[in-house]
């Protein structure tokens, strides 16, 4: 179990890392649009993001 959660880890840094090195002036204004968002929204779509992962882990298991 251990392992899996390590290598889910690793993926996500790898598929975090690839936008900014294809393109970091994007990545630079993207995060500047993003800090410039209200706390409300920021955390709506964080759990938006959280509800999708967890239904992709019940599909994929």
């Amino acid at each position: 179990m251990w392992h899996d959660l390590w290598v889910a880890m690793a993926l996500l840094l790898v598929l975090e890392g690839v936008w900014p090195f294809l393109s970091p002036d994007s990545m630079r204004q993207m995060l500047l649009m993003v800090a410039q968002q209200e706390n409300r929204s920021l955390r709506i779509s964080g759990l938006i993001s959280m509800i999708c992962g967890v239904l992709l882990l019940y599909l994929v298991n």
